[in-house]
């Protein structure tokens, strides 16, 4: 199985306070994810002042008097400036754990991509249909991390025929451009192998495990020929444990610093002893799934003489005896004839004397 990438996702739960972000930073690095990501956005350009707080950032937000009622003063309250986020980035280059984040516009994207270096862009599932952003994150050459959550595939195909238009030219689409076809193109599976994941994603919070259709994860992969991942909204790990059973080679979780404070994504996100324990859960089964090859493993080895049988004599037998039924039968330990040559041994006359539980040792 291929390496497994393991994103923290910060998100905004660092509740528009650099420090606590730093401090997300620290808890990452301490839990030995492999990337820490935040979002950028704009909140104007994100939503129209009348766009409502969904039902679980009313639940977290706005009944604790936290936001208001709306989208704008939410996201206001979470955003960091891009100073900010430029002591952030730094922060994580001075220890050592990679930056990257997803932007919620053009300018955000422009910015990640010319002055915070990232090893890839993630694009979450709200952007699916975002045809013009897709495109202008394809269009930096840079590896893509799509999320698909509320995804039809007619939409996924359509949103990967946009990502290999932006990496294959410059130029801007016509509006007769049919992606669908181009995405079916070699090179345009060439391209998207070589720089599109897609996440298989639930977009609820928490998402109930009745409705993480894991199985998804091998619709994605056997329908568009590329790698998969999962990013999990669930509470605890086990989705995400069997993601990677399935496949899944990069995994998003939420974390937090307190999963009791006020903002629309703590309580669905782990906090810092948990995400210790979801990065090495997720190791153990990278381990667990191996290398596919059948074969007697290191530990198996060392019992196979005491769990494996020989052929024995189940009586005394002289020689020019004929081994039947009777006479041979089949004990451990292992280091004589295999049992699976009892049909081939029964008939034969002995050339030797056995004695009870004596392994048979005839030439065959």
């Amino acid at each position: 199985m291929s390496e497994l990438r393991i994103i923290a996702e910060a998100g905004v739960n660092h509740d528009g306070d650099v420090k606590k972000a730093l401090a997300l930073v620290d808890t990452a690095l301490t839990a030995k994810a492999d990337y820490i990501k935040f979002q950028l956005f704009d909140p104007g350009q994100l939503t129209s002042a009348q766009a409502p707080l969904a039902p679980y950032q009313q639940a977290y937000g706005a009944e604790k008097g936290t936001y208001g009622h709306g989208q704008q003063e939410m996201l206001r309250a979470l955003s960091l400036t891009r100073d900010e986020v430029l002591e952030v980035k730094a922060y994580c280059d001075s220890l050592g754990i990679a930056f990257t984040a997803t932007p919620f516009d053009l300018g955000n994207l422009a910015f990640l991509d010319r002055e915070l270096d990232p090893p890839f862009i993630k694009i979450g599932s709200g952007d699916l249909t975002n045809a013009p952003l897709l495109h202008a994150a394809a269009r930096t050459g840079r590896e893509v991390i799509l999320s698909t959550g509320m995804g039809m595939p007619d939409e996924v195909a359509l949103a990967l025929g946009v990502l290999a238009h932006g990496y294959l030219t410059s130029e801007i689409p016509a509006a007769a451009t049919d992606f669908k076809a181009l995405r079916a193109t070699a090179d345009a599976q060439q391209i998207l192998f070589e720089k599109v994941t897609l996440l298989h994603c639930t977009t609820a919070y928490p998402t109930p495990m009745a409705e993480v259709n894991l199985r998804a994860l091998e619709t994605l992969r056997d329908q568009f020929g590329l790698p998969v991942g999962y990013s999990d909204h669930t509470l605890g790990a086990d989705a995400a444990v069997a993601a990677v059973a399935l496949g899944a080679r990069v995994i998003e979780k939420h974390f937090t610093l307190d999963k009791g404070a006020a903002g629309p994504d703590h309580s669905a996100s782990l906090e810092p002893v948990e995400l210790t324990d979801f990065v090495e859960r997720l190791h153990a089964m990278v381990r667990a799934m191996g290398t596919g090859e059948k074969k007697p493993s290191v530990g198996e080895l060392e019992n196979v003489t005491a769990a494996r049988r020989s052929l024995v004599a189940a009586t005394s037998i002289k020689p020019g005896d004929v081994f039947t039924e009777e006479n041979l039968t089949v004990k451990r330990p292992s280091g004589g004839l295999s049992p699976a040559l009892y049909w081939h041994i029964l008939g034969r006359k002995a050339t030797k004397l056995y004695l009870p539980d004596q392994m048979i040792e005839e030439n065959i």
